[in-house]
């Protein structure tokens, strides 16, 4: 059986992010390991905070903090997000660790020595009042085209145009302001990408066939336009150096390798970071070199395709070693806030922090993976976020625990009744539940969760049209013996929608498990997946078992939280 390796998109270390970043990569990872994880599959889930390039230097500045404790508290504010999110890493660490440092210089000197990389010499702007190359986005002016007096060297924020630092209009330096600038000749190293291609095109043939179209689109569009030899280091303060025992005179000059080139060798980095935390129990090569055993799955938005499907795979390939490469990119397309973008730099939508303070993470997790982004762009409004919540959260699934646990306890206690034997309704609702438990888990091992997550809400509702088709309400006042069967197997499906409801609403899925006193199941432990035979059966808590009544478990949200919701957040078409 293969081990699974997943990876998702890091996040970069410059500001909390917004819930299309969340859905485009951390969540629908986890929820797949966590399924993983159920069905006894050895899984490895890796991810950190990308904190090199000119972005986490300007924020540093801002901030008035040196970058690397500016990045150091920033992970931590962004580890505890996602902890909030139950997002369940095996292991989340920081592209500025001495690991990746490490294997990144390692890839550039196998890639130096078998040909792929060469020095070249480039004209860009140097800051007399700085004494250093400025990077494009260290340069800012008024832009040509629109006006905008705050775009940066590399495009114009406000229209979106791309732009090189010399198209500016009385362009300044963004660390001092001076605009005492002028070009001058300096040498950087270049990825030969174009010998490559060639390369690449065939492991893209062998490996993506059975890719998302949308991975697989992009990816092939870059190599239809063809790969461009590119420059991968920079003149930052803050980054991986350029080894000086291979590149002694840039790295004399203080040049760092482009923060593109460093933050994919950190999912190797933070594995060998993880296992340095148990090294006698932990091989971070096993996952990564000579990796046969190793099925790996990235998950990323669409924007980090041609990174991932190209640009790493060169470098990857261009090494000459036996590095794992992707097996498997489920990439997303774009939520939306009503239509328009999310954007961290405008604050436009939810971001992460306060989502969590609105509500708990289930809420946001279910929603966003019912809907989330895999075929087209979704777009969140207020009035469906709400509409989903109350509707399958609240009154499907919630309603469903609350009102048979609350009436059995009133009619007969607080132990699991025992009552008739099994019926031809029961023997029919197990195989219901088999057949719609056996569709769940193809969606979730296609990676399709949109439709999981219909399959997850059928089996909910499957549970309610059984109740309401035996009416414990009525059998008990002629049946009782009845009635107690119905709640037993009501009480079953509890238990089950526990177990599989596990990787989209973790924290939801422990409520309902510890509502009954099983000694061999722990709701701190992950739950075992369930067999189609145990889903048949429905015969996992025995009658007599002891069981408690949780709080509510989603609360509706009303017409007045949607109200202060939209005038917080906005809420118009418009936005």
């Amino acid at each position: 059986m293969a081990r699974h390796l997943i990876t998702s998109a890091l996040p970069y270390i410059n500001g909390i992010k917004h819930l299309g970043n969340m859905v485009g990569s951390m969540l629908p990872a986890d929820v797949y390991a966590r399924f993983l994880r159920q069905t006894g599959r050895e899984t490895l889930y890796i991810c950190a905070t990308d904190e090199h390039g000119t972005p986490a230097e300007l924020a540093a500045k801002d901030a008035g903090l040196p970058v690397d404790t500016f990045c150091g508290q920033q992970h931590d504010v962004q580890k505890a997000i996602y902890d909030g999110f139950h997002i369940s890493f095996d292991y989340f660490g920081r592209s500025s660790s001495p690991e990746n440092h490490e294997i990144t210089q390692h890839f550039a000197r196998q890639l130096q020595k078998n040909g792929f990389i060469e020095e070249r010499a480039i004209r860009q702007v140097y800051s007399l009042a700085d004494g250093r190359f400025l990077p494009d986005r260290y340069i800012v002016g008024t832009c040509p085209h629109c006006g905008y007096d705050k775009a940066r060297g590399d495009q114009c924020e406000n229209c979106t145009r791309v732009l090189d630092p010399t198209d500016l209009i009385d362009a300044r330096s963004a660390i001092s302001g001076s605009s005492e600038l002028e070009v001058r000749e300096t040498k950087h190293l270049f990825l030969l990408q174009s010998k490559l291609q060639g390369e690449v095109e065939a492991w893209i043939d062998e490996h993506g066939k059975d890719w998302p179209v949308l991975a697989s689109s992009i990816a092939r569009k870059w190599l239809t336009e063809g790969l461009n030899d590119r420059a991968i280091t920079r003149d930052l303060d803050w980054g991986v150096p350029v080894p000086a025992d291979t590149w002694p005179e840039l790295a004399a000059e203080g040049k760092v390798f482009y923060v593109w080139f460093d933050a994919p060798v950190e999912y190797i980095g933070a594995t060998k970071e993880w296992a340095g935390q148990d090294p006698a129990n932990r091989d971070w090569k096993s996952w990564w070199y000579e990796a046969g055993d190793v099925r790996y799955t990235q998950f990323m938005a669409k924007d980090n395709v041609p990174f991932h499907t190209v640009m790493f795979p060169a470098t990857e390939l261009g090494t000459r070693e036996p590095w794992k490469k992707v097996d498997y990119v489920k990439a997303f397309n774009w939520l939306t806030y009503y239509g328009g973008k999310f954007s961290t730099s405008q604050q436009r939508g939810i971001f992460t922090d306060a989502a969590l303070e609105l509500l708990p993470a289930d809420y946001w997790r279910y929603f966003l993976m019912a809907n989330a982004p895999e075929s087209d762009d979704s777009s969140f409004t207020w009035e469906h976020f709400a509409g989903t919540v109350n509707k399958d959260l609240a009154d499907t699934l919630g309603n469903f625990v609350n009102r048979v646990l609350s009436f059995s306890r009133k009619r007969f206690g607080e132990n699991v009744p025992a009552g008739l034997e099994e019926g031809e309704a029961e023997a029919e609702l197990g195989r219901q539940v088999a057949e719609l438990l056996a569709e769940y888990e193809r969606y979730m091992e296609d990676l399709q969760f949109r439709k999981a997550a219909q399959a997850l809400r059928a089996l909910w509702s499957a549970g309610n049209s059984y109740l309401e088709t035996k009416a414990p309400w009525l059998e008990i006042k002629t049946d009782p013996e009845a009635a107690a069967l119905t709640l037993r197997t009501a009480m079953n499906l509890i238990h089950l929608y526990a177990v599989v409801s596990e990787p989209f609403i973790p924290a939801s899925a422990a409520a309902m498990r510890s509502a009954f006193a099983l000694p061999e199941d722990s709701a701190a432990a992950t739950a075992t997946w369930v067999t189609a035979d145990e889903a048949k059966s429905l015969t996992f808590v025995p009658a007599g078992t002891a069981f408690s009544v949780p709080p509510v478990l989603f609360a509706k949200i009303t017409e007045e939280d949607l109200e202060s919701y939209r005038e917080r957040f906005g809420g118009t078409d418009e936005a």
